[in-house]
């Protein structure tokens, strides 16, 4: 699969916008995808990302919240698979940036939307992210 421009998406990305995005649709989206979207959003946050990372992080988000996707989100599974693509795409780039307080903080957003099993599911998200981008 061919990622897209992330930068193109930029513009879609806003504090609010995301958080809210991401509240309708934890549940369906599922534990992973809201961590890695949390993780990167957190990491963005930092003083100690350079602003080409910063740039990669904020089109991922903003591709998340788009309503213009490669697949939509309305269809089911595979709606959600090309944001997941590109969230775990990114993370991998920026992994050495992902701070303990950042996963401390996306955690505890979560424990908003998911129990303590949820939570503890997300974490492999790194350990399974080669799942989502070989091929």
């Amino acid at each position: 699969m061919e990622l897209p421009d992330f930068m193109s998406y930029s513009d879609k990305f806003s504090n609010g916008d995301f958080l809210n995005k991401v509240q309708r649709i934890a549940k369906r989206a599922g534990s992973k995808l809201v961590y890695g979207s949390l993780l990167l959003y957190y990491t963005v946050q930092s003083d100690k990302v350079s602003s080409k990372d910063k740039a990669i992080i904020i089109g991922a988000l903003g591709y998340l919240i788009s309503p213009l996707d490669l697949v939509p989100d309305a269809i089911p599974i595979a709606g959600l698979a090309d944001d997941m693509t590109v969230l775990v795409y990114v993370l991998k780039k920026v992994w050495s940036l992902v701070t303990d307080e950042a996963r401390d903080k996306a955690k505890a957003k979560m424990s908003l939307w998911f129990d303590e099993d949820e939570i503890q599911d997300a974490d492999n998200i790194i350990d399974d992210k080669e799942q989502y981008t070989e091929g």
